[in-house]
């Protein structure tokens, strides 16, 4: 091999030496870009199990306030049936004058 073809094969290696360089610097770059992106997905994840809970006790609490009147409904209905209904024993109970 002379010269000529020595500085030929050298100008070739250089130039894929640079060409890979290129590629590998490229492939650093996509595997900072997926490793932001997956450290991007766990933390939406954390949060995503956050709102889950907080949900959770929002619905818990929700169901709670709702069926507050439901049960003061009830109450008051009880009641007043059991005025009622006493004020009619009692009326039975006196011989039906008042």
């Amino acid at each position: 091999m002379n010269t000529d073809e020595m500085a030929v094969k050298i100008s070739e290696i250089d130039s894929r030496e640079k060409s890979n360089t290129k590629r590998i610097d490229k492939i650093e770059e996509r595997q900072d870009n997926l490793e932001q992106l997956t450290n991007s997905f766990s933390v939406m994840q954390n949060e995503q199990e956050h709102i889950k809970e907080d949900l959770g006790e929002i619905k818990g609490d929700v169901k709670t306030l709702v069926d507050k009147p439901a049960k003061r409904w009830e109450s008051v209905v009880e009641k007043a049936l059991t005025v009622v209904v006493g004020l009619v024993v009692g009326y039975l109970m006196s011989g039906g004058t008042m």
